[in-house]
């Protein structure tokens, strides 16, 4: 008796086991700390998940959540509305930021007051007037913290951190090599733009952004 299997009973039969991949792959990918800056750049190219690099060391970042993605939608639109009649751009992730050679982040915005500066490449932008984050709640001071020194090293001139936790936005303005923040600014108020003269936010409406 001559019995055949149907191709999903064929396809189950040949799959590789996951931990198999798992060494697979880990005998083809460098380890930590060994990638280059191409061969990020190449992973990134086809990923469409977020992942930042710095000296060799890969960082994924977490899925964002639909609260996370309304606030970013509001502050794009704004943001949008208002710098693109002036003759900037606006843009949201995943676009990478080189911070420096060697180095790499993917803010949720990034805006330059001229849409044709020389810092705009396809691949990645070399560098930013504005950069904004909002905090996940998986390791918020990779906003709080670390990327404030980040962008600052890249000597972004203002810097925002939308943060649904605390129910606030913070404003960062570079000062020499550092930042200085601006202000905290929560519900029932306004957070204003040094840079972007005549913007600003209801803080309210940002966090409830739907």
């Amino acid at each position: 008796m001559v019995t055949t299997e149907s191709p999903e009973t064929r396809s189950a039969n040949n799959r590789v086991p996951a931990g198999e991949w798992q060494e697979l792959l880990g005998e083809i990918l460098p380890s930590q700390g060994l990638w280059t800056e191409e061969q990020y750049l190449v992973l990134t190219d086809h990923r469409n998940r977020l992942i930042e690099f710095t000296d060799g060391f890969l960082e994924v970042l977490p899925m964002p959540t639909d609260k996370h993605q309304s606030i970013l939608k509001f502050m794009f639109l704004a943001l949008f509305r208002f710098i693109e009649l002036k003759g900037g751009t606006v843009q949201f992730s995943p676009l990478r930021l080189q911070i420096r050679p060697g180095k790499y982040r993917e803010p949720d915005l990034l805006v330059l007051r001229s849409a044709t500066d020389q810092r705009r490449n396809d691949r990645f932008w070399l560098g930013a007037d504005l950069t904004l984050e909002v905090v996940s709640e998986d390791k918020p001071e990779r906003d709080l913290v670390d990327k404030v020194v980040d962008y600052a090293e890249a000597r972004v001139p203002e810097y925002w951190i939308v943060n649904p936790q605390t129910e606030t936005i913070t404003i960062f303005q570079l000062s020499g090599d550092a930042y200085q923040k601006v202000g905290d600014y929560g519900r029932g108020e306004k957070a204003p733009s040094v840079l972007l003269t005549g913007f600003s936010v209801n803080v309210s409406e940002v966090l409830d952004a739907k």
